[in-house]
């Protein structure tokens, strides 16, 4: 069913630090309908992560995070709701899967006792029944031997069986929204590939939406229809997937793409890495925030911030000087 899922209005998440409130999430807004494949991508530390675990609604411990804006889904604001709510939402409608499965995944409880858990509590079945359902989940991820997979503990299984069992889990209850936190990032090249291609899956099984983050635009250019570039707690660019990697408007995103591996160049060719490193969220300048590192900077980009710009369509970017001038 298409239409509307998720809406992301002008989201500010703060964290308390010694210096004082400071925005890792900054004036963010998006949408996303259902069943609809979402990336968010950008290097370490602009704010993927925590932009993710804000809209579930779950941080680092003994972090103080505060919030403004609103975060709609189907309708309600999950900003405004209390805990006891969100529970209910977190894990049957909206599913997480982590960067390191063992996060997400109880060391001292076997698998099968872990998939049982949420079946019953999320969708009310009996014991029985969850077990032959977490079976079959089992099956789909691809698990061979998965009766006898459910008597072990996280700690016996490799990288990517162990990432296998967290998105069964994540997708035992058929959410309507995934989140997926840089999945892949922990496991070798080839599963890395085995893993994506069984998110995409079991997400167009279900026609659940999903957020795929990466800090690896390749990645993303392949599984998604449509993504957003994150760059110091900002979204600097937002397009169609395709449109995006035909014709880039700001820098930084050019930047991205040249970064990325060419299968086509000789071997053991150099990456082109990005020149210096993002600011730190203590020390954001006016301005655009890509200043320091962006090759076409001229004086106007020292002293206004450059607003969400449409180029025409839908592809919104965030540059005084676009790439296309």
């Amino acid at each position: 069913m298409a239409g509307l899922l998720l809406e992301v209005v002008s989201l500010v998440t703060s964290l308390a630090t010694k210096s004082g409130k400071l925005n890792a999430v900054d004036e963010v807004s998006f949408k996303i309908d259902r069943g609809q494949s979402f990336g968010i991508v950008g290097e370490s530390g602009s704010g993927k992560s925590v932009l993710s675990r804000t809209i579930i609604g779950v941080h680092a411990e003994n972090r103080i995070v505060s919030t403004k804006g609103e975060i709609i889904f189907e309708g309600r604001n999950l900003l405004s709701l209390p805990e006891k709510e969100m529970r209910k939402i977190r894990g049957r409608e909206i599913a997480m899967v982590f960067q390191d499965p063992m996060s997400s995944l109880n060391p001292v409880k076997k698998i099968g006792e872990q998939i049982v858990e949420v079946l019953i509590q999320k969708l009310g079945l009996s014991r029985t029944d969850s077990r032959y359902r977490a079976i079959e989940l089992m099956n789909s991820m691809g698990i061979a031997e998965s009766e006898k997979q459910l008597s072990n503990y996280p700690m016996n299984l490799s990288g990517g069986m162990r990432q296998r069992i967290a998105i069964a889990i994540a997708m035992a209850p058929e959410p309507k929204l995934l989140i997926a936190d840089e999945p892949t990032t922990a496991l070798d090249v080839t599963i890395q590939g085995q893993i994506l291609n069984l998110l995409q899956e079991q997400t167009n099984k279900f026609n659940t939406a999903i957020i795929l983050i990466s800090h690896n635009l390749g990645v993303i250019s392949r599984y998604t229809d449509r993504v957003a570039v994150m760059y110091s707690g900002q979204f600097v660019e937002e397009s169609e997937t395709a449109e995006l990697m035909k014709n880039p408007m700001m820098p930084y995103t050019s930047a991205l793409m040249r970064s990325v591996p060419d299968l086509t160049s000789p071997p053991h060719t150099k990456l082109r890495a990005i020149d210096g490193m993002p600011p730190s969220i203590l020390e954001i300048p006016q301005g655009c925030r890509f200043q320091e590192r962006c090759q076409s900077v001229r004086d106007k980009c020292f002293s206004e911030m450059p607003e969400i710009t449409l180029n025409g369509g839908d592809h919104r970017y965030r540059c005084w000087y676009p790439l296309e001038n």
